[in-house]
């Protein structure tokens, strides 16, 4: 299993036991009742054929991430090398379950189960949970589940910044270098006090609009405990899942095709679409319609809400003292994530740019960060270590650099193995001698 697989799998965990943690306090009984309804829930778990996660694993996994002092990490799994296999079930067993289930389709697995040791199909000495027969019927397509009836009900978050909304508006047309190009309005509101935290218009909707959206507000008004986004594609990416897990936000994604839990943000879309778009003209220029949004915007946080009785900003302030500030290292968290190996002339190639990396680590994979905005500075990582920023190759300077060369060993931190590498003692000056490449 690779890294990016087991930040998945860190991201679902997180996202399954977030309100189980942290500083809110719960009492036994509210934390029995929010494990009971996890367990009794249907979970899209990432890379596995499960649909359900037992009471235990939860508080499982609660410990492992409270015991490793709320680090990402401690939710990662453990490899395994059964993984994907029935470990009580061999292939003509499975195949055999497979044909009973379709010569009863509507036969229930405890009676399937009953029938199979009845017939012998399935040794009686073999114990095989329920749970196994219905992961097996469900991987097979098999399983024929009755959609129970929606409990939809009117929500509100109790405090600010406990859940934000956000979703991504079609706007007018504008004009950019003089040609005509439709805009999108990336908003974000805060569930409890209507409260709409940032928002501006973009003419590309796509995720880096709104990482950019979401990192001015975060650096603007804290951070969230939730984060309820559309499902669309400008709203899921890896690096945007792990970087809200690691900053304790959950990353909550809406059911297709169900805008009835965005509610709040959808009726303020309308509000944008009546009171500030209807006296547009028919194209405007792009800079120009988001200075106009930006003197707009005030006069909604600012009047009386409908719903609320009072204005935005005042009942988002009322309780600014329990909102979380966002880290100094804010543009960190959403740095973008390759991996390259290192030549043997220590150099690696991003972004159609080649840089020189440590000696020490030539011939290994490394992970290399940046941020979109300042492409061309890269700090490079090895087995979660450091190693500084990448400097760009100067083969010009390298040309004048003489090297007199001794193997000797190199210890790369955090790797179980010492690396024999050409010990090099670099002085500037002009080459000596007949063929100057003797010098190199």
């Amino acid at each position: 299993m690779d890294e990016e697989m087991k930040k998945r799998i860190g991201e679902f965990r997180f996202g399954v036991i977030h309100d189980l943690i942290g500083g809110r306090r719960l009492s036994r009984g509210e934390k029995r009742r929010l494990i009971r309804e996890k367990s009794g829930c249907e979970w899209e778990i990432p890379y596995s054929g499960r649909s359900s996660i037992s009471p235990s694993t939860i508080l499982n996994w609660v410990r492992r991430y409270e015991k490793s002092g709320y680090r990402l990490q401690s939710l990662y799994p453990d490899e395994r090398e059964d993984k994907g296999r029935f470990r009580a079930l061999d292939e003509d067993s499975i195949g055999a379950l497979i044909g009973l289930k379709k010569q009863l389709p509507d036969a229930p697995v405890p009676v399937i189960l009953r029938e199979a040791k009845h017939r012998k199909i399935l040794p009686m000495d073999v114990k095989v949970s329920l749970a196994t027969m219905y992961r097996l019927y469900k991987r097979y397509g098999l399983m024929e589940s009755e959609a129970p009836k929606e409990d939809m009900r009117r929500f509100e978050a109790p405090h600010p910044n406990d859940i934000w909304q956000s979703d991504c508006m079609h706007g007018c047309a504008v004009e950019v270098e003089g040609r005509h190009l439709k805009s999108y309005l990336f908003a974000i509101i805060d569930d409890h006090s209507r409260f709409v935290v940032n928002a501006g218009f973009y003419i590309r909707e796509n995720i880096v609009s709104f990482k950019d959206c979401l990192i001015t507000a975060l650096q603007k008004r804290g951070l969230p405990r939730k984060l309820y986004v559309d499902n669309g594609p400008e709203f899921r990416s890896i690096q945007l899942g792990h970087a809200m897990a690691s900053l304790g936000i959950a990353l909550i994604h809406a059911r297709p095709y169900r805008p009835q839990g965005k509610g709040k943000i959808e009726r303020w879309f309308h509000t944008v679409r009546t009171s500030f778009m209807a006296c547009l003209p028919e194209v405007v220029d792009f800079d120009e319609l988001n200075r106009r949004f930006e003197k707009w915007l005030p006069t909604y946080n600012t009047g009386i809400h409908s719903s609320i009785g009072q204005p935005p900003l005042d009942r988002y302030l009322a309780q600014i003292h329990l909102i979380r500030q966002a880290p100094s290292d804010l543009l960190d968290f959403f740095r973008v994530r390759v991996t390259r190996r290192v030549d043997k002339d220590r150099t690696v190639s991003v972004n159609g740019m080649v840089y020189e990396a440590p000696i020490g680590l030539v011939g290994k994979t490394v992970a290399l960060l940046y941020n979109e905005q300042t492409p061309r500075t890269i700090e490079v990582m090895y087995n979660n270590m450091s190693f500084g920023m990448l400097v760009p190759l100067d083969p010009h300077i390298n040309c004048r650099i003489r090297r007199r060369q001794s193997i000797t060993e190199i210890v790369v931190p955090g790797d179980s193995t010492t690396t024999p590498v050409k010990k090099t003692s670099l002085r500037s000056g002009k080459l000596f001698g007949g063929n100057h490449h003797d010098n190199l």
